[in-house]
């Protein structure tokens, strides 16, 4: 895509700081550094969001985000990590290629996600699970 900065930098056509590299996935330091570590794992193959990625994609990209989180944690010895991945506008996303945070983390840093439990009734879960579990047959 001619407009996608992930494909501009896949491309080579932006520059980037770059991680981790093979067939299939670019990993680069965010240019934001919400902590310093900061590494977005990207296809390269343009892929909107994960609605759209193929089985072998995914499990190469996830597999690339766990080498990448392991290797933040040993050399930046970060608290925790926080691996985020976001589709839709809705659910966070922000640059339309499918792509994974892996953010190192410390106490107070600032980061937050609002996490707003509902706690429904033990019959809705089932009733929720029911409606995933059709579409999954």
């Amino acid at each position: 895509m001619t407009d996608c900065i992930f494909c501009k930098i896949v491309s080579g056509e932006i520059q980037s700081s770059k991680v981790y590299e093979d067939s299939q996935i670019l990993a680069f330091m965010d240019a934001g550094q919400v902590n310093p570590g900061h590494v977005i794992v990207a296809v390269k193959q343009h892929v909107q969001n994960i609605y759209d990625l193929k089985a072998d994609l995914a499990a190469a990209v996830f597999q690339a985000a766990a080498r990448i989180a392991k290797a933040a944690q040993a050399s930046m010895q970060p608290a925790g990590m926080t691996l985020l991945q976001a589709n839709e506008k809705a659910g966070w996303q922000t640059v339309e290629h499918f792509h994974i945070h892996v953010l190192p983390r410390h106490l107070e840093d600032g980061v937050t996600i609002t996490w707003p439990a509902k706690h429904p009734p033990k019959e809705e879960l089932d009733r929720l699970a029911d409606r995933v579990k059709g579409e999954l047959a």
